[in-house]
């Protein structure tokens, strides 16, 4: 049986929500090997000035991506959705190993199969400095606050 992962498109606004939430929770989880499954085999990623082809690929470059920026958290939002599409939105905050805190801001376009697994990510990223005192992404987003846009500044 072939992999999937539901909810599959074509997506309507709940369904799109639903995979942006958990597009959110599992990079919160910073486990590469579980990030990785949501995607095809031979997913193609572009993400900022680089290029991954396949899950190999992903699960390598998350991890180097995740001993760099240390204490990542991650917000995601949905801008739109038509068929097997969707826009998302997203900041995250993390520190380097000298102790600077940045915040990203980026959009990603996503590309799903019918079995729900994305073949396509396209990430553009923006990186801030900014102080401790500024951080206001800590941790995984709370239960109650699933769903609620995030302030672009």
């Amino acid at each position: 049986m072939p992999e999937s992962r539901p909810p599959f498109p074509p997506f309507d606004e709940e369904t799109a929500l639903q995979k942006v939430q958990a597009a959110e929770d599992a990079w919160n989880t910073r486990d590469p090997h579980r990030v990785s499954l949501a995607y095809t085999p031979d997913s193609v990623w572009r993400n900022r000035d680089s290029f991954v082809t396949g899950r190999e690929a992903i699960v390598e470059f998350l991890a180097a991506k995740w001993e760099r920026e240390q204490d990542y958290a991650l917000r995601k939002s949905l801008w739109g959705f038509r068929g097997n599409r969707i826009a998302v939105r997203f900041q995250y905050e993390w520190h380097d190993h000298e102790g600077q805190w940045w915040r990203s801001y980026g959009n990603e376009l996503w590309e799903f199969t019918d079995g729900g697994l994305m073949s396509r990510r396209e990430a553009s990223i923006n990186d801030l400095a900014i102080s401790e005192a500024e951080r206001r992404i800590v941790g995984p987003r709370p239960a109650h606050e699933h769903g609620v846009d995030i302030p672009i500044r």
